[in-house]
């Protein structure tokens, strides 16, 4: 995935994506979508990160208070926010509404909040999870947000591990 950290949010502020960032420390990485928001962590020092779980919950202030035990849990150093873009680097249709998700996630928990080029995340979860053996839609579906949350922040730590000095 191209440019995949292409840069680091905190509040209105925007710095290069290794900026500000401790050698050690958990991420959750998120792949927000209207009906679900997939969740992944990930950890600086080994730069792997794992498929946590998905958001099912419709509104806003439910999705919030999940995430609020998910931090609670995890006490990530920085979150990371999946921002789609057509192949060509345009706009998509979520890219604001995505932006706007990496802002609350700012405002709300006072955590630096990164952001990743996602083009393509959901497409190569669906192969990953079919290459694992899911060959149903319904049972990818289940956990195909959280896998497409788990290649964003992928992305986002093998970009930053090979931008470092």
């Amino acid at each position: 995935m191209p440019d995949a950290a292409r840069a680091a949010t905190t509040g209105h502020e925007t710095t290069p994506a290794g900026a500000a960032l401790p050698a050690r420390g958990t991420l959750l990485g998120f792949d927000f979508g209207l009906a679900r928001i997939g969740v992944a962590t990930g950890e600086l020092e080994t730069g792997q990160a794992s498929a946590l779980t998905t958001l099912h919950d419709e509104s806003n202030d439910a999705r919030f208070k999940a995430i609020a035990r998910l931090i609670a849990e995890w006490r990530p150093v920085a979150l990371v926010v999946g921002i789609p873009a057509h192949l060509d680097g345009s706009a998509h249709a979520l890219t604001a509404r995505c932006q706007r998700f990496a802002n609350q996630l700012h405002g709300r928990f006072g955590l630096p909040v990164l952001t990743a080029d996602e083009r393509l995340s959901s497409i190569a979860a669906e192969v990953e999870l079919a290459d694992a053996g899911l060959r149903h839609w319904r049972e990818r579906k289940a956990v195909l947000d959280a896998a497409a949350a788990q290649i964003i922040l992928q992305t986002f730590l093998d970009t930053r591990r090979h931008e470092r000095p």
